[in-house]
């Protein structure tokens, strides 16, 4: 899946994560959220851009993810300059952001490496969003965020994995727990 992706062209890249980010924006959930979670991608994952100037232009606050021990914490990004790259390559928020309590998040726009139609997800097996986001289960905010391509069938689950409660793909919208749009 990850040759796969990496494979991509960049228009490729760039016109499906534009469709998968306008299937995000469309999303009832993000009209009603008042801070929205996004990631800065990395190997040819989905961009947020779109998703991040829509929300900074609604007036949301808007947070990315840091690493923090085994965990993730959330900081408060407000202009680009606030992100710099960390020991793995990912753009975090600077230290100084302010960070928020996951429960204080109204929408979480998830990467991966693949996911399935039950919300299941695979991703670079750190496991830092199943151990900080498991508590935020079933309430309607995680969102998968992929290209089509990245639906496979069935991920065999375990206990610790958090399932998304929407998967968004530049195709379509997925909703494993009857939550909608």
């Amino acid at each position: 899946m990850l040759e796969r992706r990496n494979s991509l062209a960049p228009s490729e890249c760039l016109a499906a994560g534009r469709r998968a980010q306008q299937h995000g924006l469309a999303l009832a959930a993000f009209a009603a959220a008042r801070t929205v979670a996004l990631y800065a991608p990395i190997r040819n994952e989905v961009a947020t851009g779109m998703l991040h100037d829509a929300a900074l232009a609604a007036g949301k606050r808007v947070v990315f993810p840091a690493i923090a021990g085994d965990l993730l914490e959330f900081r408060v990004v407000r202009a680009p300059e606030d992100l710099v790259c960390s020991r793995f390559g990912i753009c975090e928020p600077l230290p100084g952001c302010p960070v928020l309590d996951p429960e204080e998040i109204d929408l979480f726009f998830i990467p991966g490496v693949a996911f399935d139609s039950a919300g299941l997800r695979v991703g670079y097996g750190k496991g830092f969003y199943d151990k900080t986001l498991h508590r935020l289960e079933g309430q309607g905010r995680l969102v998968g965020l992929c290209y089509d391509f990245q639906l496979v069938e069935p991920i065999p689950g375990a206990p610790h994995d958090v399932q998304m409660d929407m998967v968004v793909t530049d195709q379509r919208v997925i909703h494993p727990r009857g939550h909608f749009t």
